[in-house]
């Protein structure tokens, strides 16, 4: 087994509410591990403010890093700020692949506002080729009441234009990390990725090139992960809560607990969720 397999097999392992802390750690004994490690492992996302756009929040995750700074899908600027060296390096979208994500931005904040009642949402993308009309990018919600429980929602995608230019094919890959804390003894954490896929076909009236053709972009974007969000909503259901409900029956001792006891710190986890 490799250095950076065993790795991963140990955060596995490890508490999911301290991944952060663990992911450090392991790139301080290798150090050679931290780019791999970075883009293969989920993490909670951070808020930040920028102050180019007013203090507006946005989201931070290794696809909008460069160095300890991280671009704002909103001013098109890394904060904190970097150096007039290290800019020139930094990663930028191109003028069109721009154009589409602050679209795409100002889409998922109403869908963020629709669906999550709050939160922070960021979406940042990136061309594929030079000479190629595909794209790629991420889109990322997260949502904390005043507890500790959070919900965060990471879209990886692809758009890739198929051998007909008017067919597109948007591959994505969804995670979910959920922690749910009842403010009780009773805790919930972990996360669920899945891949999906949709063919879609432009419509003649739409011209290359346009603000229309990057909105039907974002809106069939929008649909597939609205269905892929609805669904693992509902895998989560099954997963977190109809097995602690069979754990807490299974582990129940009168001694220690009675039943109505354990059905309120369920009730209390279930109401964590709907409230997220």
């Amino acid at each position: 087994m490799s250095s950076f397999d065993a790795a991963l097999d140990l955060l596995r392992r490890l508490d999911p509410t301290k991944v952060e802390k663990h992911l450090s750690q392991l790139i301080q004994l290798d150090p050679s591990l931290a780019e791999d490690l970075l883009s293969s492992v989920d993490t909670p996302l951070q808020v930040k403010k920028d102050p180019n756009a007013a203090q507006k929040e946005f989201l931070t995750c290794d696809y909008n890093r460069d160095i300890d700074s991280h671009r704002s899908p909103w001013s098109n600027q890394y904060v904190p700020p970097l150096s007039a060296a290290d800019l020139e390096e930094s990663p930028f979208p191109t003028a069109a692949v721009r154009r589409m994500e602050e679209l795409a931005n100002d889409s998922f904040d109403i869908y963020r506002e629709l669906y999550y009642e709050g939160g922070v949402s960021s979406v940042y993308m990136w061309d594929l080729g030079d000479d190629v009309e595909d794209f790629a990018g991420v889109v990322l919600f997260k949502k904390s009441g005043q507890s500790k429980s959070s919900w965060d929602a990471i879209h990886v995608f692809e758009a890739l234009q198929g051998e007909d230019s008017r067919q597109w094919e948007y591959r994505v890959t969804t995670t979910i990390i959920l922690h749910l804390d009842s403010g009780r003894e009773a805790q919930l954490s972990g996360n669920l990725t899945r891949q999906t896929q949709k063919t879609e076909t432009k419509p003649v009236s739409v011209a290359q090139d346009t603000d229309a053709y990057k909105v039907w972009h974002i809106s069939n974007l929008g649909s597939h992960i609205e269905a892929v969000e609805s669904q693992m909503r509902t895998q989560l259901e099954v997963v977190y809560f109809d097995k602690t409900r069979d754990i807490y029956r299974e582990l129940r001792d009168p001694s220690v607990a009675t039943a109505s006891d354990n059905r309120l710190a369920h009730e209390q986890v279930v109401k964590g969720l709907q409230g997220m």
